[in-house]
């Protein structure tokens, strides 16, 4: 049996997320991101070890790659995840705007082990009204008015 590239980076994100469990850092997930063929982050979950809810394995991934790149901008970067990304984490592999995303297991493993994925999922593709948490808006001209400013700055740098 041959195992590509790609398997390599997916099994170090799986042996990532089998670590989280042994070590009690974190959730059974695992992220690593890579560029031209060279690994430039590989971590686990790490929620439980920083308290804090949005250190799911490719958000870390994310923050570490940018840190050991120097840029927010992770064009030309690849992600495997040993889940499918939760919403949070594929909104952030957009924002970073990473080319291509690879995954292992499925929203509804995670369900299965216990996890929201595909709760978050399901309530996203519901109005805003009908969701769980129902968002009410507030002082929409006065914030557009620092989006206009934002606008009008010539000295900005777009992401």
């Amino acid at each position: 049996m041959t195992i590509h590239n790609k398997e390599i980076y997916m099994l170090e994100a799986i042996k990532k997320a089998e670590e989280n469990i042994i070590t009690g850092k974190g959730g059974p997930f695992g992220a690593v991101v890579v560029r031209d063929g060279k690994i430039i982050a590989s971590v686990g979950n790490r929620v439980t070890s920083t308290n804090d809810p949005t250190a799911h394995a490719e958000v870390v991934a994310i923050r570490e790659a940018c840190k050991e790149l120097d840029t927010f901008d992770l064009s030309g970067c690849e992600i495997y995840a040993s889940c499918e990304p939760c919403p949070m984490c594929l909104g952030a592999i957009m924002w970073a705007r990473i080319d291509k995303l690879y995954y292992a297991a499925e929203r509804n493993d995670a369900s299965r082990a216990g996890f929201d994925d595909e709760l978050f999922y399901s309530e996203l593709a519901l109005p805003a009204d009908k969701r769980m948490l129902s968002p009410t808006q507030l002082l929409r001209e006065e914030a557009n008015e620092v989006f206009d400013k934002w606008i009008d700055e010539t000295d900005k740098i777009p992401y």
